[in-house]
C-alpha cells in the first residue's frame, strides 16, 4: 500500500446533454452546483458538500460513442427505504442490481448494505446505498430488505 485511501473524492462521467444532466443533478438528486466551465462544456457538483467529494460531468458533444459507469452515493438507510417511491415521483425506476424493478430495497448481503438502482438521463447506473450493521450474510446473496431484517433479527 502506497498511502491509505480514505474515501472516493471525485468520479466523472460523460453526458451527451450538458445542460440536461446539470438538471437532472441539481434538481431531482439535489447535489449542490459548483462550478460550470463553459469552455470546456463541463459541471462540477459537491457530493453532498463542498469539500467532501466532487462530480464531474464532461458532455461528449457530437461524439457517436458513450460509455454506461457507475456511481454510489451513501445515504442513510431511512433514505434508501424513502428512495423508491422518491425515484418514481421524479419518473424514475428503482431497480435492483440487475435492472430488474423494485418495491423495496434489496440487500446485498456479502457486504451488508441496502441499496436501490437507477439511471441517469444518459443511462449512467447510479445507486443509493446504505451500509447496514449486521453480519455480511454471503449465503443469502442479494435479498429484498424485509427478508434480511427478518433473518438479521
Amino acid at each position: 500500500m502506497v498511502v491509505p485511501i480514505k474515501a472516493l473524492y471525485e468520479a466523472h462521467l460523460t453526458v451527451s446533454d450538458l445542460d440536461r444532466s446539470v438538471a437532472f443533478y441539481r434538481d431531482v438528486l439535489g447535489l449542490p452546483l459548483a462550478s460550470i466551465i463553459q469552455k470546456r462544456n463541463v459541471a462540477f457538483f459537491w457530493v453532498p458538500k463542498p469539500d467532501t467529494s466532487m462530480l464531474g460531468l464532461w458532455s461528449i458533444g457530437s461524439a457517436p460513442m458513450s460509455m454506461r459507469l457507475h456511481i454510489a452515493f451513501s445515504v442513510t438507510l431511512a433514505d434508501v427505504e424513502a428512495s423508491v417511491s422518491a425515484l418514481r415521483a421524479h419518473g424514475l425506476m428503482p431497480t435492483d442490481g440487475s435492472g430488474a424493478p423494485l418495491d423495496e430495497p434489496e440487500v446485498i448481503s456479502w457486504v451488508p448494505a441496502a441499496s436501490v438502482y437507477f439511471q441517469d438521463p444518459d443511462g449512467h447506473s447510479l445507486e443509493f446505498i446504505a451500509i447496514l450493521p449486521d453480519e455480511p450474510k454471503p449465503e443469502m446473496g442479494r435479498v429484498p430488505l424485509s427478508k434480511w431484517r427478518a433473518f438479521a433479527t
